[in-house]
C-alpha cells in the first residue's frame, strides 16, 4: 500500500468512528464538584446480573475530546449485554489551552477518584449490574489510563494514589493503549502528548514512576492489549514494548494483533474490529 493509500485509509477510520453521533446514557453521576468529574451509565441490553464495563476515552488527554466521541462504542457495549460506566475526567491545560496534552495531577487525581467512585455509583445507577465482574477497558490515552488505574497498588509508597491493594476487577483491555511511555515519547505519540502530560521536560523523567505503566509491573490483574498493525496514531512497537516489561517482570499479557487495522475501528461499532474488542471483553467479564 503506497504512502498515500495508507492516509487515506486511515482518515477514513476516523472519520468512521468519530463522525457517529453520540449515544445520551441512561444515566449520569458526579464523581466531584468539577464540571468533568462525572461518569455515564448504559443500562445492559439484556437481563442481569450483567458484568460491568468502565470505559476510559482517548484523545491524547487534549481537552477538546471528550466522553461523547466515545459513546456509541459505549452503547454498542450495553447493546451486547453488558453494564458501561463511561467515566469523564480533566483534560488540557487550564492555563495552556486545548493543545496541551493532560493537566498534572488533575487527570490522575480523577482516574482515581472515579475507580473509587464506582462500586457506590454502580450500586445506585446501574442494578441489573454484578459489580464483582468489573472489566475496564480504554482507547490509546484512556488505554493508559486504564493499565494505570489498574495498577494503583504497584504505585511508589509515597504516592497519594496509591492503593493498599489491587482493584477488584476481572482484567483490563486496553486498546492501542499509551502502554509505553519511554518508547511513546521517542515516536512522538500524539504530538509529545506524554511528555506534555507530565509536564514537560523539567518533570517527564521524575514523574514517570508514577505514571507510566511499563514500570508499574507486575499488577497481578488479568491484561489483554488490543492492537491494530497498521495503527499510525500508537504504533504496535508501544504496546509490545509494554507486554514485554511485563514479562520482564513474571507476568504474562496478552496482545491480539489486527491486521490491516489502524487506531480507530477499535472504538467503531461498524468495523469488525469492534466486535473483536467485545468478545475480549466478554471473556474475561462472563
Amino acid at each position: 500500500m503506497t504512502d498515500d493509500a495508507a492516509a487515506a485509509r486511515t482518515a477514513a477510520e476516523e472519520e468512521s468512528a468519530l463522525s457517529r453521533p453520540p449515544v445520551d446514557p441512561d444515566a449520569t453521576a458526579a464523581y466531584g464538584d468539577d464540571p468533568d468529574q462525572l461518569i455515564d451509565f448504559y443500562l445492559p441490553g439484556g437481563p442481569g446480573p450483567a458484568p460491568v464495563v468502565v470505559v476510559l476515552h482517548g484523545g491524547a488527554w487534549r481537552a477538546p475530546y471528550d466522553r461523547r466521541q466515545i459513546s456509541p462504542f459505549a452503547a454498542f457495549l450495553a447493546g451486547r449485554g453488558f453494564a458501561v460506566a463511561s467515566v469523564e475526567y480533566r483534560r488540557g491545560d487550564a492555563a495552556g489551552g486545548d493543545t496541551v496534552a493532560g493537566r498534572w495531577p488533575d487527570t490522575f487525581d480523577d482516574v482515581a477518584a472515579a475507580m473509587d467512585a464506582l462500586p457506590g455509583l454502580i450500586r445506585e445507577h446501574l442494578p441489573q449490574a454484578d459489580p464483582r465482574r468489573i472489566v475496564l477497558t480504554g482507547h490509546s490515552a484512556g488505554g493508559h489510563l486504564a493499565l494505570w488505574a489498574a495498577a494503583r497498588h504497584v504505585l511508589p509508597r509515597d504516592c497519594a494514589w496509591r492503593t493498599d491493594g489491587p482493584a477488584s476487577l476481572r482484567g483490563v483491555v486496553a486498546l492501542a493503549p499509551i502502554a509505553d511511555f519511554e518508547v511513546a515519547d521517542k515516536l512522538g505519540v500524539c504530538g509529545g502528548a506524554v511528555r506534555q502530560l507530565l509536564g514537560g521536560d523539567d518533570h517527564f523523567a521524575e514523574r514517570r514512576p508514577y505514571a507510566d505503566p511499563a514500570l508499574l509491573l507486575p499488577t497481578g490483574i488479568a491484561t489483554t492489549l488490543v492492537q491494530g498493525r497498521t495503527d499510525v496514531d500508537v504504533p504496535q512497537a508501544v504496546a509490545e514494548s509494554y507486554a514485554e516489561a511485563a514479562a520482564k517482570a513474571g507476568e504474562v499479557v496478552g496482545v491480539t494483533l489486527l491486521e490491516d487495522v489502524g487506531h480507530f475501528p477499535l472504538i467503531d461499532p461498524g468495523a469488525d474490529a469492534c466486535a473483536v474488542v467485545a468478545e475480549e471483553i466478554a471473556q474475561l467479564g462472563w
